[in-house]
């Protein structure tokens, strides 16, 4: 396909240059683009405001409007929507083709450089309304980009390409059918994508839909026999995609839903702590199969991570943890053998954190790369960051379920709170707090015991709030912990006094809960008789179940 273009004329075959087409919103970097096109030999058409940047930088092209034979009309909202243009992008390398074209007049368009009004900027505006949006929604760009696709031209959407395609170039074309290819769907998937984020605003989100590219391929998937990768839908700091690698193999399915729900854990208690305005802490955190298992909050890297360790030194082994703290050599070595018998170290199925040096990579190594280690820089700053809003979760035959809403943050100072039996002091606040945004972010029904700024033990994904109570006391006290005094946090209302039981019989201090059961009154009264100070909210207001 394409390059120079050969028309067969009666007085013999004349060459022509290839002719790329230019039509930008951000013209950050196509002043470059377009001088190398120009320098390879390229004749440029570009719409108005990028042919008039364009020539203003020195470079010559020809205006859209001289093709198509006038200027934008209905205030600009029609300007490449031509069939001068669309034949030009869409016409064949075939005899037929090329003897029409000819007639016409008409170059063939063997490049497009296109992208699209912010459309989702706009509509992401506290302030947006559909006439706004309506303006904001390009018409002309994704069009381009899907005839330029459908003809196979060397389709360009996104700015990172363009070099990429320059370099191509001066290659001589390279593995040129799949090349092409690439760029095609790339361009297909993000107008998709553009088009779904219209139909989503419209229709006030009764049509929904995914649309990402391809980020990770997983080693495997949940089992070794499946396969499985990441794909990207958006660009944030915080999503999965957006953690570097530094060392190991190529993550499993496991291992990126363990980051997730960490970074979800993690991001919940940067930001409860940061609400509740208690002192800014080094958190660390560590997850096993889709749910934390330890967790230290503390005024030092060392102390966060022997908090962690010590909540559960069983079940750490294999997990995956997360820091918003920078590891070093010296934390590396720390996580690996704290409380290790000489001859062993603690394996790790990974390690997360804003930044890792070569130095602790290497101390985290395993046998065939078994500990993936990731940073990202924006892990240092959670605590600023808001909550996620918005939750997808695909289910079986195609159906996937979207959930929307602002996360719910507990404010230990809240007036509204029906405290039982009075105030607690600042220790007992923060390990409130710590244990609402652990137990928040686990599989409900759960019940959370905390110590210290340190997490005890946990009742995961119980089939009901007395054995939920029960798991949670037991692993505290297996992992050695003593359960004196410690917090609770419940995701929901006790049903009946069996739960309280267990946690006054732990000795248990306080608990936070919502209320709302029909035995209120009762459970009320039984915890106040056995000095249990349950702090409550409304059910509507707290509730915290997650991870359905």
């Amino acid at each position: 396909m394409g390059g120079w273009v050969t028309l067969a004329f009666p007085m013999g075959r004349i060459v022509m240059k290839p002719t790329a087409l230019i039509s930008v919103f951000d013209k950050h970097g196509i002043l470059e683009f377009a001088r190398e096109l120009e320098e390879l030999g390229w004749d440029l058409i570009s719409s108005g405001g990028t042919a008039k940047h364009l020539m203003a930088g020195g470079i010559k092209t020809r205006d859209v409007a001289d093709l198509v034979g006038g200027n934008a009309i209905l205030g600009h909202r029609v300007v490449t929507l031509s069939r001068e243009i669309h034949a030009g992008l869409l016409a064949r390398h075939i005899p037929e083709d090329e003897e029409e074209m000819a007639k016409l007049g008409l170059p063939y368009i063997e490049l497009v450089c296109v992208d699209m009004y912010p459309l989702e900027v706009e509509i992401a505006k506290p302030d947006a309304t559909r006439e706004s949006v309506i303006e904001k929604t390009d018409i002309g760009g994704p069009t381009m980009l899907s005839s330029g696709a459908k003809g196979r031209r060397i389709v360009i959407c996104d700015p990172a390409d363009r070099m990429k395609v320059i370099a191509w170039l001066k290659e001589g074309k390279p593995n040129e059918d799949a090349f092409i290819t690439e760029l095609c769907a790339k361009a297909d998937g993000m107008v998709a994508g553009y088009r779904l984020a219209g139909a989503r605003f419209h229709s006030k989100g009764t049509i929904d839909g995914l649309v990402g590219t391809k980020a990770i391929d997983c080693k495997y998937g949940e089992a070794p026999y499946m396969t499985s990768a990441l794909f990207k839908t958006g660009n944030d700091s915080l999503a999965v995609h957006a953690m570097t690698s530094v060392t190991g193999t190529s993550p499993s399915h496991i291992n990126l839903t363990d980051l997730d729900r960490l970074r979800i854990t993690v991001h919940k208690i940067a930001v409860t702590l940061a609400v509740n305005r208690f002192p800014e802490a080094f958190v660390a955190a560590v997850v096993k199969h889709g749910n934390v298992c330890g967790v230290g909050i503390a005024t030092t890297p060392g102390e966060a991570i022997t908090k962690m360790i010590d909540s559960d030194i069983q079940s750490i082994h294999g997990g995956v943890a997360m820091c918003n703290f920078p590891i070093g050599e010296k934390e590396a070595e720390f996580i690996r053998n704290y409380k290790m018998p000489a001859d062993a170290k603690r394996m790790l199925d990974g390690l997360a954190a804003p930044r890792v040096t070569e130095e602790a990579g290497q101390v985290m190594e395993r046998k065939r790369g078994k500990c993936r280690v990731f940073e990202n820089p924006a892990l240092a700053h959670l605590g600023k960051k808001r909550l996620d809003r918005v939750f997808y979760r695909a289910l079986s035959k195609g159906d996937f379920l979207r959930q929307e809403g602002e996360p719910f943050i507990l404010e230990v100072n809240d007036l509204r709170i029906n405290r039982l039996l009075g105030d607690l002091n600042l220790q007992q606040k923060v390990d409130m707090a710590l244990a609402f945004a652990i137990g928040s972010t686990a599989n409900s029904n759960t019940i959370t015991l905390v110590g210290d700024g340190m997490l005890l033990g946990q009742g995961i994904c119980q089939t009901s709030r007395n054995r939920a109570a029960t798991v949670a006391v037991m692993n505290a006290q297996k992992s050695g912990h003593i359960t004196h005094g410690a917090i609770a946090y419940s995701d929901s209302f006790f049903p009946e006094t069996d739960g309280p039981e267990v946690l006054v019989e732990a000795g248990i201090s306080a608990a936070f809960a919502s209320s709302g059961s029909i035995n209120d009154k009762t459970i009320f009264a039984y915890c106040e008789k056995h000095n249990l100070n349950l702090w409550t909210l409304p059910d509507k207001i707290c509730r915290g179940f997650f991870g359905h």
